[in-house]
């Protein structure tokens, strides 16, 4: 399974225009907000102190969320270029087990994914401090690569998961086109949760990605949200706003809740693209 999977890692990044349209969804994202989103959230903030610095973080936040999902979206390309191409017949027919050619493909995008979201974090934080941020603390780091790493596995699952539906590579790239697009809304990344009718609020709420986005801000906004609210006691409604926290009813839901939630959903999106793939095989 390890030199497949190597394999598939010089394929993806040896294709350049891959990688590219595998990060446009972050580049648009970025583009927004400094040419457009940035000076809007300010303004609307701007009795608040140093309120740039936690927008900075906040979209920070958000893009590293997402941009697992579509990198590996690119990197499951190969799968369906070998499922097109009949590359898959000759491989099966190979000394290696099925089982194992399914790891290397997921294996791949999850190393491909989470090595594009330390390029990421890397951007976001020189981003940030060229705005005027601070570097972030060791502890902060640390809690990010937790967070990177369990959004990661989760993504991957899900778009495996999507993966399996498709055969062919037109109707992939229209899917990764559109999932690309709509990936911004959907977690609250484009617009804040709180400015976002209930029932798309419901949508977002309940789609794992968006609980990974809400870890990240959590870990990210901490230092800049207490300087800027330091003469305020209660923040709960700027965090339910921004999407820093999400609150059932009057419950709010806490970092362990969002930790099992994109445990389960990554868990789950796995059984069921295997199963999906095994009733395919049969």
């Amino acid at each position: 399974m390890t030199g497949f999977t190597l394999r598939n890692l010089r394929i993806f990044f040896r294709d350049k225009s891959a990688v590219f349209f595998s990060l446009l969804a972050s580049f648009i994202i970025i583009g927004l907000y400094v040419l457009f989103l940035g000076d809007v959230w300010v303004s609307s903030f701007e009795k608040i102190p140093h309120i740039r610095q936690v927008m900075d973080n906040w979209i920070m936040a958000g893009l590293l969320a997402i941009t697992s999902v579509t990198t590996t979206m690119g990197a499951f390309g190969t799968m369906i270029n070998d499922k097109t191409r009949k590359i898959q017949k000759d491989l099966y027919a190979a000394p290696i087990s099925r089982r194992s050619i399914a790891g290397g493909y997921v294996l791949s995008a999850f190393i491909i994914g989470l090595i594009i979201s330390l390029v990421t974090l890397v951007l976001a934080q020189l981003y940030i401090l060229w705005e005027g941020g601070n570097w972030m603390s060791l502890t902060t780091l640390f809690k990010v690569l937790g967070i990177l790493l369990l959004s990661t596995f989760t993504n991957t699952s899900m778009v495996f998961f999507l993966t399996t539906f498709f055969a062919s590579e037109n109707a992939f790239s229209t899917a990764s086109t559109v999932i690309g697009t709509l990936i911004g809304f959907i977690t609250g990344i484009y617009l804040p949760t709180g400015n976002l009718p209930n029932a798309v609020q419901w949508v977002v709420k309940l789609f794992p990605s968006s609980h990974g986005a809400v870890l990240m801000r959590q870990a990210m906004m901490e230092n800049a949200m207490n300087q800027s609210f330091s003469n305020i006691d209660d923040m709960t409604w700027f965090k339910e706003f921004a999407g820093v926290t999400f609150i059932f009813g009057d419950k709010i839901v806490s970092p362990l809740m969002s930790i099992l939630f994109l445990l389960i959903s990554g868990c789950v999106f796995f059984a069921l693209a295997v199963f999906n793939v095994s009733r395919k095989k049969k």
